[in-house]
């Protein structure tokens, strides 16, 4: 028996990719392991590095980018362990920790899925979980409230470490998901292309009467963003679009036009803004004009 499938979707992060699936095998021990890559029609020759240096891996090629939430699925239709993990290409799991996850959720079988203690490359804490999403905690985030009193996020550099936490929503980059849950809640939506499909899936894990969990002792590193920073402002547009679906899916559309109302209301000051300072910074430039293009878009979306 399986005893956990391993789902990597990759574009264009061959070396993280190998660095990765390395961290992966040798981590494997007395598990029983199956590991699967989609590739989303990568052009750095990925597909073929993981033919020749991991013939043990499962490989899926897709001749286009179909999106994350439906590469994953491709993968997950495959995995028959009794967990599955959905893993970003860039990353890398630290010693022990799929065997800890594993052991975790062996002994806790009312926990649907769990997520890791997610590490920046410099070692330092990366959030790797946070409350469910709605228009006045985002609303609070955007006006920078959050760093004084947390709705939008969790004060995880205030967590004890030692011991489990449940959550609500736990980051994509890393999630393991027991089986039995998939099989009741179902697969990824796949109406989202890119971010906030975790979330989706966190939701209705959670209204199904399963728990979340995060697990301090399972460490994985997350480099972050490798691929989506190939197409920055347009995954940054898609961040957005997937958000406001979100909540049209939930909760409808009246509470899309309220999460769309409050982004226009924390959007148009921060582009005024940084309208003026790129006259001085490239940097801003590029930011004042994503701004631009978000505020645009926002009553389509």
């Amino acid at each position: 028996m399986i005893d956990l499938s391993i789902i990597i979707v990759n574009w264009n992060t061959r070396e993280l990719l190998a660095d990765c699936l390395r961290s992966v095998l040798h981590d494997a021990g007395a598990l029983a392991l199956q590991v699967v890559v989609v590739d989303n029609a990568s052009t750095d020759g990925s597909a073929a590095m993981v033919r020749h240096q991991f013939p043990e891996v499962h490989l899926i090629e897709n001749t286009e980018n179909v999106g994350f939430a439906r590469a994953n699925n491709q993968g997950m239709r495959l995995g028959n362990g009794r967990y599955i993990m959905l893993l970003n290409s860039d990353t890398e799991i630290r010693p022990g920790a799929l065997g800890r996850f594993v052991e975790f959720m062996d002994s806790y079988l009312e926990v649907g899925a769990s997520g890791p203690y997610l590490l920046n490359e410099d070692g330092s804490l990366q959030p790797s979980c946070h409350p469910v999403l709605t228009p006045g905690r985002e609303f609070w985030r955007l006006l920078f409230l959050d760093r004084v009193v947390p709705r939008a996020t969790y004060p995880m550099e205030r967590w004890d470490t030692s011991r489990p936490r449940e959550v609500e929503v736990i980051k994509g980059a890393c999630l393991l998901l027991r089986q039995e849950t998939i099989d009741q809640v179902g697969l990824l939506d796949e109406r989202y292309f890119m971010y906030t499909e975790e979330m989706d899936l966190c939701y209705r894990i959670a209204q199904a009467g399963w728990k979340l969990y995060w697990v301090p002792q399972a460490q994985v590193v997350h480099y972050g963003g490798a691929s989506t920073r190939q197409v920055a402002e347009a995954m940054y547009l898609e961040l957005y679009h997937s958000k406001i679906q979100f909540q049209r899916k939930f909760w409808g559309e009246g509470q899309a036009r309220r999460f769309k109302v409050l982004l226009f209301l924390a959007y148009v000051p921060r582009w005024l803004v940084v309208s003026v300072g790129r006259l001085t910074s490239a940097s801003l430039a590029l930011r004042a004009q994503t701004y631009r293009h978000l505020l645009a878009r926002l009553s389509a979306m």
